[in-house]
């Protein structure tokens, strides 16, 4: 079972169109171990990422099989990286490098085996291909290795900018938390209240049901919400007492000040950041502000940070007030139903309001206990 030269090649076009469609990195990493495994005919195959520091091999994706760590220097896959050689077994319980534990651990019997090392821009290994079983109880061959190290070319180059890429995301995302901290510490907030409306955020927007990436959006642009504080006068910001009628309408232009610093952004993350700053004090009756939008008129990012934000400022000390005991600011989040809050949203706090009063806990601030 092997293709021709001509079949090879449209195989492979065909495949690398399709990848190159794919903007999900998951979704990419698994269109890659299907690439690797259909081109040579096998049942299955692993893409595996090497740690030098935990000196462990991550079976990043895989077919049949949850995710997994073994010894960097472990089984025929580590002898691979180890070695830097790819190798091709046809009975790989006759070979003595063979790990039994995952077959053991799957109930899948392995017979047949190929695995290739991977190599980043500087050519040192970063992982493997392995592929399990040749359909039809088929043996690999030297056409089979020569057809999967053509393949290999073009997915270690994927897996390479797809770190990277996760690499800049994650780095943005830690920039954006900083920021948010920097922008709260004006008006004496501090780090764990972003973390605490951060994780609030996620909650709601996991049970609300949105995708995982709107989940870890919303909770990684939620630290800007308040952004627009760094333009408001310190004698506003940090006032003890109530503000008077002017005071409060300077505090309030905080939204569009934020919203402005945002907007003009090309980076995805920094839109929704200035969409929360922008948003998260309209409310759901249209009695908000700025533009007094209603209902579903409000992004489901600003309606998710509203009420993450208003539980954290009754459950937590601000210059201007004692924190409110939990059942406290449950029960005036339960009292804005509908009113402040989106219904459906203040329905799951309730029903996960444990979760929110631990949060709160975990993180209270230190002055909180005096």
């Amino acid at each position: 079972m092997q293709r021709n030269s001509d079949e090879l090649l449209s195989f492979i076009f065909e495949r690398i169109g399709q990848i190159a469609m794919l903007n999900d990195n998951e979704k990419l990493l698994v269109a890659l171990a299907k690439m690797g495994r259909d081109i040579v005919f096998a049942d299955r195959c692993t893409i595996w990422i090497l740690d030098k520091e935990k000196k462990q091999l991550w079976s990043k994706v895989s077919h049949g099989l949850k995710s997994v760590f073994i010894p960097s220097d472990s089984g025929i896959v580590g002898a691979s990286v180890q070695e830097g050689k790819p190798i091709i077994l046809n009975d790989v319980y006759q070979d003595e490098r063979f790990n039994h534990d995952i077959d053991e651990a799957s109930g899948y019997k392995t017979n047949t085996m190929m695995v290739i090392p991977t190599y980043n821009r500087e050519n040192e290994v970063m992982g493997a291909i392995q592929v399990i079983n040749k359909k039809d109880n088929g043996l690999f061959t030297q056409k089979d290795l020569d057809h999967l190290m053509l393949a290999s070319t073009y997915i270690s180059e994927t897996i390479k900018s797809t770190f990277l890429l996760e690499e800049i995301d994650a780095t943005q995302r830690e920039i954006l938390h900083i920021i948010g901290i920097m922008g709260e510490s004006r008006s004496e907030e501090t780090a764990l209240h972003v973390k605490r409306v951060s994780k609030y955020a996620y909650i709601l927007a996991k049970e609300y049901g949105l995708s995982e990436e709107m989940c870890t959006t919303v909770r990684d642009v939620s630290p800007l919400h308040d952004i627009g504080k760094i333009a408001i006068a310190d004698d506003v910001l940090k006032k003890p007492g109530k503000l008077d009628i002017e005071e409060k309408e300077h505090m309030m232009t905080h939204v569009e000040q934020g919203y402005h610093m945002l907007k003009d952004s090309k980076g995805i993350l920094l839109q929704a950041a200035a969409t929360v700053a922008y948003e998260h004090h309209e409310k759901y009756d249209g009695s908000g502000y700025p533009r007094q939008l209603k209902g579903e008129e409000i992004h489901i990012f600003g309606r998710i940070v509203a009420l993450a934000d208003v539980f954290d400022a009754l459950s937590s000390n601000r210059v201007y007030k004692k924190a409110w005991e939990p059942q406290r600011a449950q029960s005036l989040i339960k009292e804005e139903r509908g009113k402040h809050f989106d219904p459906k949203l203040v329905d799951i706090f309730m029903e996960k309001r444990t979760e929110f009063f631990a949060i709160a806990e975990e993180l209270k601030d230190v002055y909180n206990e005096e």
